[in-house]
């Protein structure tokens, strides 16, 4: 089977080549991409919009991932804002203590009290370089803090904008799409509107028909009774229309008569000799 192929693709190649040479490639890829396009053209459009559909749901996920991210991102950023404030909490009291320090250090008293115990000069001198140095630690600290929270705020703003950017452009893809699934429902609609007209036109026939056989069938009947009508004699006299009123006078006048007779005939023998 494999010898087969083999040889067929052999054959395929060199004939190829004897009638096209070197644009046999050219040729292979042109016919590819007219296939390929034929095969999407030949999708059906509801089938492609219920894929684009499915591929804007897919994207769900990555924007819940984003949404994760940027809540703990937000998480973050507050913790820092607050150790930020307890620093600089802190960096103030510092700040009122080393300058406390800094007046009895320059008031040139050998003893100092504070909080009920006395401390001489040097040791007041040596707590101030002290706290100056952790001072000057904990400012940097508090400097480098505020940078990364420079840095992080902005980080999380141009999360939260990509997100609004990715939900209006999934909103503005779902309009589309319900855009696109309303334009095909006019489009089968009015396919639908056009295959009723057909239908029409079939009916319309129907009864074209069904008049002209009305239409022949009331000549035939016409052709009947003209028939029985004239039968080649010429209708010298006209008949007379009947008056009414003495056809009425005289069908009861007639019953009076008839009543009468019928009275006469059931008079007695002896009354009519009487009578005579």
């Amino acid at each position: 089977m494999l010898k087969k192929i083999l040889i067929g693709s052999g054959v395929f190649l060199l004939t190829g080549t004897f009638f096209f040479g070197r644009d046999l490639v050219s040729y292979v890829r042109t016919s590819v991409g007219l296939a390929q396009e034929a095969v999407v053209d030949a999708v059906p459009l509801e089938f492609q919009i219920r894929r684009a559909r499915t591929m804007i749901d897919g994207l769900i996920p990555e924007i819940r991932k984003n949404m994760h991210a940027i809540a703990r991102e937000e998480v973050e950023v507050e913790r820092l804002e607050r150790q930020i404030a307890e620093m600089r909490d802190t960096l103030a009291s510092e700040k009122a203590a080393i300058a406390r320090l800094r007046d009895d250090a320059a008031s040139g008293k050998a003893k100092v009290v504070y909080a009920g115990r006395e401390y001489s000069a040097d040791q007041v001198r040596a707590d101030l370089a002290a706290r100056f140095d952790r001072y000057k630690v904990n400012e940097a600290t508090l400097a480098g803090m505020e940078q990364i929270l420079a840095a992080r705020t902005r980080t999380l703003q141009a999360a939260r904008e990509k997100m609004e950017g990715m939900l209006a452009a999934k909103r503005q893809l779902e309009v589309e799409v319900a855009n696109l699934t309303a334009r095909l429902q006019m489009i089968e609609a009015a396919q639908t509107a056009s295959s009723l007209q057909i239908d029409g036109s079939r009916l319309g026939r129907v009864r074209e028909l069904i008049t002209d056989l009305r239409t022949k069938l009331d000549v035939a009947e016409r052709m009947v009774a003209a028939e029985s009508q004239y039968r080649g004699e010429i209708p010298v006299e006209q008949a007379d229309k009947p008056d009414i009123v003495e056809e009425v006078t005289r069908y009861f006048s007639g019953d009076q008569e008839t009543q009468t007779a019928a009275e006469g005939d059931s008079v007695p023998q002896g009354d009519v000799a009487q009578a005579h």
